[in-house]
């Protein structure tokens, strides 16, 4: 990696950091672009991404453990989950080809624009006094698939899951995530690690400067209101499905 490089790779890291841990995403849909533009294949590239994204939710996890926001049965019962899945689904890379991955994650992004939102649907309000174990694990599997098969940390997909599906406010949702994509991405890590996937200087370089964004946004999250989040969220999103789809377009052109 060389000095130009560097000056990319610095703010951006930061920047992939401060969102991670204000919106409970693991820092992957920076990433996984950033390291595209770099020259890596699409597999090599989401699997540094993936090293990344491990440090990046690793740190704002422990803001929220600390403040004790998350409830201890509900973090197991999302975690595990996404741990689980994410060792299952992280063999299955190989099978897909790099513009097929793109072309999922591009999906993806199109399906959640739509799904995002601040507060549960009425019929869910019920729910929010006792977060569903089950549907906790449902999602932290979610996470899991997001994060070993496409290399993301999966927080753009369960964001809106357990807002909508569960029934559970924003910020709530946001530190559940943050815990499921530390879990699914530490998980898909070590598949990757011993296939020999990934590289290790750059995904630690950049989930190191992530990291300590990602503590300093996630101990503030509860000052940024709902309505934001959701439209961060989305805005975000809208930006990935041009850039990605432009991606899995070229390479399935050969352009």
């Amino acid at each position: 990696m060389g000095f130009w490089d560097l000056l990319i790779v610095i703010p951006l890291g930061l920047l992939a950091g401060g969102l991670s841990g204000l919106l409970g995403i693991g820092g992957g849909l920076i990433f996984a672009p950033l390291l595209l533009g770099m020259g890596l294949s699409p597999h090599q590239a989401l699997a540094t991404s993936t090293l990344a994204i491990v440090p990046t939710a690793l740190s704002g996890t422990l803001i929220h453990l600390r403040s004790r926001e998350i409830p201890a049965d509900s973090g197991a019962s999302i975690g595990i989950s996404a741990f689980i899945t994410a060792l299952l689904f992280s063999r299955l890379g190989h099978f897909v080809q790099g513009w097929q991955l793109l072309a999922l994650q591009t999906l993806l992004y199109v399906l959640l624009v739509f799904t995002v939102s601040a507060e549960p649907p009425a019929s869910a309000v019920g729910l929010i006094r006792r977060p569903p174990l089950k549907g906790l694990a449902l999602v932290g599997g979610v996470a899991g698939l997001a994060g070993g098969l496409l290399g993301l940390g999966g927080g753009l997909l369960m964001v809106p899951l357990i807002v909508r599906g569960l029934g559970l406010p924003i910020h709530l949702a946001i530190r559940f995530s943050t815990l499921a994509v530390a879990c699914s991405a530490s998980a898909a890590s070590l598949q990757f690690v011993s296939e020999g996937r990934g590289l290790w200087s750059v995904g630690l370089l950049l989930g190191g400067l992530a990291a300590m964004s990602a503590q300093w946004t996630a101990a503030r999250i509860d000052r940024v209101g709902g309505q934001r989040l959701a439209w961060m969220l989305r805005m975000i999103l809208l930006i990935l499905v041009f850039e990605t789809g432009r991606r899995a377009l070229s390479l399935a052109l050969g352009w």
